[in-house]
Order: C-alpha cells, then sequence, then structure tokens
C-alpha cells in the first residue's frame, strides 16, 4: 500500500470485528495510505452462517469450558463474553433489536446454592444486552424499539437430542457417513476406463437436490431420488436407449456414472443424481448392516415408553442408548443398577466417563461427586425425579416410521410465538409490550417501517439487514428475496450453548413455514453425535474406571 509501485491501486478494507479506534487514527495520519484507502468499514460479522436459517459463533471449547469441573471460572467468563459480542453481530448485521429471554437458573430447593452453571443462559443474555445498546447508540439506522424475540437456552434443556438417532437426510449423511463438515467424497470413473477418480462435492444450499431432500426422512428421500432418476429417463429417448441397453431393473450408481459418459449433454443433471442415489445408498446399506431401524424402535420406545436392549448393537450404538436412558429415567442409572447396566454394555473407561458427565448438563452439581475416601460415586440424584422426555405428537401431522422424535426446542419456539412461554421460567430483560405479540409482521413494534425479510430458500440471505449500504451490515449475500418470507410476521431466534443439533436446524426450517415467522439458530458450535460425545467425555478431568465406583 505504502510503496512506490504499489500492486492495487485502491485498498477496500473491511473488518468482520470493530476497528479499535487507535487503528483508525494511525491509517488517518498517514498521508501515503490514506489517499488509497477506497472503503474502510466495520462489518459485525463475528459469526459463521451455516445455512440459510443458521448460524454459529465458533466457540468449539464452550461445552468444555462452561460445563467442566474447573473451579476458576475464568475461562468460562472470557468464553461468554466472546460469545455475547459474536451473537450480538448478528443483530448488528441484519438491523434487528430483540426481546431478549432467556432459561432462568432453576435450584432444586432452599438449600441448594445457584451455581456459574446455572446462570449461563442468564450471563449471556446480560452479556448480549449490553453490547445491543451500545449498538443503539453507534450504529447509524439501528432500531430504538424491539424488532424480534430471542430466546437464549443451554444444552441442559434437551440431552437427548444430540445422541439420539435422527433419520433425515441431511443428519444421516453426517452421522454415518465420513464428512469433514459439509464436504463428501465422491468417487467417479476414471477417463478411458482408468481407476476411479476421487472428487470433493460439498453438500450445500447451492445444490437443488440437497435442498429438496436434506429434511426429507431417508426413507422417504430414496423414493424421491427414485421417481427422478425414473422420470428423466421417461422424458429423454436418448436416456431410454442407455437404460435400455442394459436390460430392466434398478440402475446402480456405475450405471448413472456410464450414463454421464454417453450424455455428455446431461452431465451436470445426471451427475447431481448419481452422487445423491450414491450418498442415499451407502446410507440405506449402513442401516440394513447395522440394525439400526430396530436400534432407532429401541430409541423411541425409550422416549416415549420403555424398552430393553439387543445384545449385538455395537458398542458406540449402547453408549448413545444408555446416554439417552441417563437423561430420560436417571434413577435407573443410580447405584448397582448403572454399573451392572454399563458392565453388560461392555463400555470402555471414556464411554462411562461420557454418560457420568452427563450430569453435568443437569443443572446444578452433584455435591455427593466425592466420598471422604475420594472415590467416585456414580449418581444421577440431581434428577430424582422421573422427567417426561417428551410429549407424543406423532398424531399431529403424517410422519414416517422412526420420526416420532422431536427437539425440545420445537414445543419452545411454538410457546414462544404464542406468548406461552412462563415468565417465571424465561424471564424476559425488556419486557414485551402487550401489544407486541399482537403485531402481525416483521419491523418494529412502534414507528419503524416493517421490516423485509431478505432471503431465498436456496441461499443464506438472513445474513442481510433490511435496506442498508452502510458498512455495517453483510453484503456478501444474495440479494433476491423471497415474497413469502417478506409477508412473515418477526423473527425468532434461538440461541443454544453448548451446541445444536441438525435435527434443531432441521425443526427451524419447519416452523417457519408452519408459524408463518421466520426462524433462525444460533449455537455456539453445530455437532454431530459423535463430536458431542467427544466432548462429553473431556467435561471432566478425573479418571473413571470400574475399581473407582463407589456403590
Amino acid at each position: 500500500m505504502s510503496g512506490r509501485t504499489p500492486l492495487y491501486r485502491k485498498a477496500f478494507v473491511f473488518f468482520s470485528s470493530s476497528i479499535p479506534r487507535e487503528l483508525v487514527m494511525d491509517i488517518k495520519k498517514d498521508a501515503r495510505v490514506l489517499p488509497r484507502i477506497g472503503a474502510l468499514r466495520e462489518m459485525n460479522l463475528e459469526y459463521f452462517a451455516i445455512d440459510s436459517q443458521g448460524f454459529i459463533t465458533n466457540n468449539e471449547r464452550a461445552l468444555e469450558e462452561l460445563f467442566g469441573d474447573e473451579e476458576d471460572n475464568r475461562k468460562a467468563v472470557a468464553c461468554l463474553n466472546v460469545m455475547a459480542t459474536r451473537v450480538a453481530t448478528v443483530f448488528a448485521s441484519l438491523r434487528e433489536f430483540p426481546f431478549v429471554r432467556f432459561r432462568a437458573a432453576k435450584s432444586l430447593d432452599a438449600t441448594t446454592m445457584t451455581t456459574f452453571r446455572d446462570l449461563i443462559p442468564t450471563k449471556l443474555a446480560a452479556g448480549v444486552w449490553d453490547c445491543l445498546m451500545k449498538y443503539k447508540k453507534s450504529i447509524p439506522n439501528f432500531p430504538q424499539t424491539e424488532t424480534c424475540e430471542l430466546l437464549i437456552i443451554d444444552r441442559t434443556v434437551d440431552q437427548i437430542a444430540p445422541v439420539i438417532h435422527e433419520w433425515t437426510y441431511d443428519a444421516m449423511c453426517h452421522d454415518l457417513l465420513n464428512m469433514e463438515g459439509n464436504k463428501y467424497v465422491h468417487e467417479v470413473p476414471g477417463k478411458n476406463g482408468g481407476p476411479p477418480e476421487r472428487k470433493d462435492v460439498l453438500l450445500e444450499d447451492h445444490d437443488p437436490i440437497w435442498l429438496e431432500l436434506r429434511h426429507a426422512h431417508i426413507a422417504d428421500a430414496s423414493e424421491r431420488l427414485h421417481d427422478k432418476m425414473t422420470n428423466f429417463i421417461s422424458k429423454n429417448k436418448a436416456a431410454q436407449i442407455q437404460h435400455g441397453s442394459r436390460g430392466s431393473g434398478e440402475m446402480s450408481t456405475r450405471d448413472l456414472q456410464k450414463m454421464v459418459q454417453a450424455l455428455p449433454q446431461y452431465s451436470e443433471q445426471i451427475d447431481k443424481l448419481s452422487l445423491h442415489v450414491e450418498i442415499a445408498g451407502k446410507i440405506n446399506r449402513i442401516i440394513r448392516e447395522s440394525d439400526l431401524r430396530e436400534l432407532g424402535q429401541l430409541e423411541q420406545d425409550l422416549v416415549f415408553g420403555d424398552a430393553g436392549m439387543k445384545e449385538d448393537t455395537s458398542r458406540e450404538n449402547k453408549l448413545r442408548l444408555i446416554m439417552i436412558l441417563a437423561a430420560i429415567y436417571p434413577e435407573k442409572m443410580e447405584g448397582e443398577k448403572g454399573l451392572n447396566l454399563m458392565k453388560v454394555a461392555r463400555l470402555t473407561n471414556e464411554d462411562m466417563i461420557a454418560v457420568n458427565n452427563l450430569r453435568m448438563l443437569g443443572g446444578a452439581p452433584n455435591t455427593t461427586k466425592k466420598s471422604l475416601t475420594g472415590a467416585f460415586a456414580l449418581k444421577f440424584d440431581i434428577h430424582k425425579k422421573k422427567r417426561a422426555a417428551r410429549r407424543d405428537r406423532s398424531g399431529e401431522e403424517e410422519t414416517w416410521q422412526l420420526s416420532r422424535f422431536y427437539p425440545i426446542i420445537e414445543e419452545l419456539i411454538e410457546k414462544v410465538c404464542k406468548n406461552e412461554l412462563s415468565n417465571e421460567d424465561y424471564p424476559c430483560i425488556n419486557d414485551p409490550s402487550p401489544t407486541f405479540h399482537g403485531t402481525p409482521y416483521a419491523g418494529s413494534v412502534i414507528h419503524n417501517p416493517p421490516a423485509h425479510s431478505m432471503r431465498s430458500r436456496r441461499t443464506p440471505t438472513w445474513a442481510r439487514p433490511r435496506d442498508s449500504d452502510d458498512g455495517y451490515s453483510s453484503d456478501s449475500v444474495l440479494k433476491h428475496a423471497s415474497s413469502d418470507f417478506k409477508k412473515m410476521g418477526q423473527r425468532v431466534f434461538i440461541f443454544i450453548v453448548g451446541g445444536a443439533t441438525r435435527s434443531e436446524l432441521r425443526v427451524c426450517h419447519k416452523l417457519t413455514g408452519k408459524l408463518k415467522r421466520e426462524v433462525i439458530l444460533g449455537s455456539s458450535s453445530l455437532d454431530d453425535p459423535a463430536q458431542f460425545i467427544t466432548k462429553l467425555k473431556i467435561l471432566s478431568s478425573q479418571e473413571l474406571s470400574l475399581d473407582d465406583l463407589q456403590i
């Protein structure tokens, strides 16, 4: 920038975070640099969009730092401060000013002391509110009255959703296939009959088939893919000839790939179909080989009733089942019953630590954790009362087998939209006026023009504010808007501290259409079951073995 022959005439500089005033002054003082600055803007983008209705703050260690057993809270406080700033930038970039609700701490009785862990949603809500107050004073055109609703909860609200098998196409891809983020390695035939080539494919919003199928039950997704292939062949004579040359019957992935080579004019269309036929085929094969349907039925029976366990279930799936059991029926995990169950399941020491560490997501700490001799007591007595794991809603809409389960946030979001959340359990920092929930369209309740929810179903365009080009907004997304979203009511944001699941992201998409309000999920991270269990294992620094268990 300051050399004699700079590479570019102008520099356009955009900061994702606030610019230190000292840096701005340094730039202003430098006569060589200042004339070459084409733009210098704060974008308020300290978050990552994970899809069209979800974002994360990328606090990957939040579960460990906030719910771990360390007595020093300095890491936890620092984690919450960073998280609060990043959450607030979402509202800065969208020009939204929310009513801020949070899950209140619950004491078991008058003698139980409230801990830092109990106050995580409360502290995060206060941090976000402080940032919003600064934005009201410093950001041009930032709403001065409330335009949406934000509910802050943590992972303790639902310990089952992170480990139960979710049967949608998206969740199955990330649970059963070895994917890195959204990257899938697709094998395609080599050129001139050579060995297969590996091709990295991103399963994201630009793929129309992915967009259509990602929240569909795997059985539904498989049927739709078969129908798409049948329809394509029936409408293309060249495809009929190619298909007819191999006789009747189902087309394999290799058959599809050969068709791509024979019909290059349809390569893009068949490529997409071939990719998803391959993925769905792999998932269905794993489901069959692992007897996942029977296991899934057992999981759902545990959530909605009671059941036993098959002997030949894999260790990983046994661990997930026992974690569900511990979350729903903690009394079954106490004392000798819990020890015997884990012995029968042949869990490793690390697995047992993960099950035991669920207590850290259960509210108040277990004060009987250590005995006088220092032995470790495996107890879940903080949940002595049997929890109603879930209300069976299968009769409310048409469902596929194994799709009865739903995350707790589904009920919470519906209650937010109906103004039925308990003020005692979910207090609001800035108590909403009686007219707020009666306001049918997005935007401020008083004197503000209606907000436009700038979104396309195919791109993360929620990360765009109302018409604004002052440098405080996210302009990196597409500008096309769906007229359906423009007509919707106030946005609803729900933020989960400690990691969200793909089932919870699916619920936000589902409820957006059902409630006619754009529902956006935020979290410190997006975790698949294996990731969540790994994080759970490191919550406790103490080693645990069968010999240490005190019955």
